[in-house]
C-alpha cells in the first residue's frame, strides 16, 4: 500500500513537471516567434542614412569619346576630313589597330605612331561594337591626323542622397550626360571629392540657377568610387564615411506606394550645412516613362526660397523626406519656374545598390 502511494506521488511530481516546463518551453518558442516576425516586419523597409552634402564628381570615360569630327590639311595643302561619316558624335573609341586606347592621351600617342595609309578603330556605338577602317590624314613626313574631336572625363557638383549598411551610396538622381552630344557618359572608373558651396546664383523664370563649389582633386579630399552611372543616378561606395556623414541617424527607405502628395522636405546644405526645407509633393506619377521624373514637387519654404529661389543645379540628389521616411530625390528644376520640379522615387534608385 505504501509503495502505491509513493509511485502515485511520483507520477503527480513527473505530470506537474512535464506539463510546467512544457508551458515554459511553449512559451519561450511563441516569444521566439515573435521576435522573428517583429524583426522580419522592421527590416521590410531598408534602412539608409540620409545625405544632403554636396560632392566634387570626376568621372574617367570608357575610352575617348568623339565630339565631332574636323577637315584637315594634308602634306599637299589639301583639306579632307578623314572620319566623316565613319564616326559619330557620341561614339567611344576603344582601340586603334589592336592597341587599346583608354583615354584621350593614349589616342594621341597611338596617332603619333600611325606609319601606315589605313588604320582600323574599334569602336562601341551605343550598345553595338564595330570596326571602322579610317584612311588617316598625312600633314607632314611624319604626322598623321585623324580629324575627330575627343574627350575622356567629367566633372562637376551634385549632392548625395543615402548611404546604406555596406557603405554603398546613391546621388544626383539622375545621370551624368555629356554636354556636347547628351549622351549618358559611359564610364570607366570615377571618383568623388570632398567640396565646400563658394556662391549660389538664385534661379529666375527661364534662367536655372546654380551652386558654385570649390573642388581640390587630389587624394587627401579623395572620398570613395563611383562604379555605375545610371539615368537613375551615380552609384559607389564611399570609403570616408566620417568625413562626410556626421550624422549617421539612419532612416527608413519608402515603398512608392506609401509616397503622398502633400507636405514632405528635402535635405541640402545651400546654407553651409546640411538643413531640412519645407516642400510639397504635387503629382505622383508612379507610371512615368522618364524615371527620374515621377514625383512633382515645389519649394515652399520661405528660407530657401530667399537663398536660391527655389532648386538649382548642384541640389540634383538632395533627399526628400515624407512621414519620417526617405522618399525620393531631386532631380531637376522647371526651367520657366525655379520653385518647382521633378523628383526620383528611392525605390528607383535603390534598384542600383542590391
Amino acid at each position: 500500500m505504501r509503495k502505491y502511494w509513493y509511485r502515485r506521488i511520483l507520477i503527480m511530481i513527473t505530470a506537474f513537471t512535464v506539463s510546467v516546463g512544457g508551458s515554459y518551453y511553449l512559451i519561450q518558442f511563441q516569444q521566439k516567434k515573435l521576435q522573428k516576425e517583429v524583426s522580419a516586419g522592421m527590416s521590410e523597409g531598408q534602412m539608409l542614412v540620409p545625405g544632403g552634402m554636396p560632392i566634387g564628381i570626376y568621372l574617367e570615360m570608357e575610352g575617348a569619346m568623339v565630339l565631332g569630327t574636323e577637315a584637315v590639311t594634308d602634306v599637299n595643302g589639301m583639306k579632307c576630313e578623314p572620319a566623316e561619316h565613319l564616326l559619330k558624335s557620341g561614339d567611344y573609341i576603344l582601340a586603334l589597330d589592336e592597341q587599346k586606347i583608354r583615354n584621350k592621351a593614349e589616342l594621341v600617342d597611338a596617332v603619333k605612331e600611325i606609319d601606315k595609309e589605313e588604320v582600323v578603330l574599334k569602336v562601341r556605338r551605343q550598345d553595338r561594337m564595330m570596326n571602322v577602317k579610317l584612311k588617316p590624314v598625312r600633314c607632314d613626313s611624319k604626322e598623321y591626323k585623324l580629324g575627330v574631336w575627343v574627350r575622356d572625363n567629367a566633372q562637376g557638383l551634385g549632392t548625395i542622397t543615402f548611404l546604406n549598411a555596406d557603405s554603398r551610396f546613391g546621388a544626383l538622381g539622375h545621370g551624368i550626360h555629356d554636354v556636347d552630344t547628351s549622351g549618358l557618359l559611359a564610364i570607366q572608373s570615377g571618383r568623388v571629392y570632398e567640396t565646400s558651396i563658394k556662391d549660389i546664383q538664385k534661379g529666375k523664370s527661364g534662367t536655372p540657377g546654380g551652386m558654385e563649389g570649390i573642388i581640390v582633386y587630389n587624394n587627401y579630399n579623395m572620398l570613395g568610387s563611383i562604379e555605375q552611372n545610371t539615368d537613375c543616378g551615380i552609384f559607389g561606395k564611399i570609403d570616408r564615411i566620417d568625413a562626410l556623414f556626421t550624422d549617421q541617424t539612419p532612416m527608413e527607405a519608402a515603398k512608392t506606394q506609401e509616397i503622398q502628395e502633400g507636405p514632405a522636405s528635402i535635405r541640402c546644405a545651400v546654407e553651409g550645412k546640411v538643413k531640412e526645407y519645407e516642400i510639397r509633393i504635387t503629382k505622383i506619377d508612379r507610371s512615368t516613362k522618364e524615371v527620374n521624373k515621377g514625383l512633382v514637387l515645389e519649394v515652399t519654404d520661405p528660407k530657401l526660397l530667399e537663398v536660391t529661389g527655389g532648386i538649382v543645379q548642384g541640389m540634383s540628389g538632395s533627399p526628400i523626406l515624407q512621414n519620417g521616411k526617405i522618399v525620393g530625390a531631386v532631380t531637376h528644376v522647371f526651367v520657366q519656374d525655379s520653385t518647382k520640379g521633378y523628383g526620383i522615387f528611392i525605390e528607383n534608385m535603390l534598384d542600383y545598390v542590391k
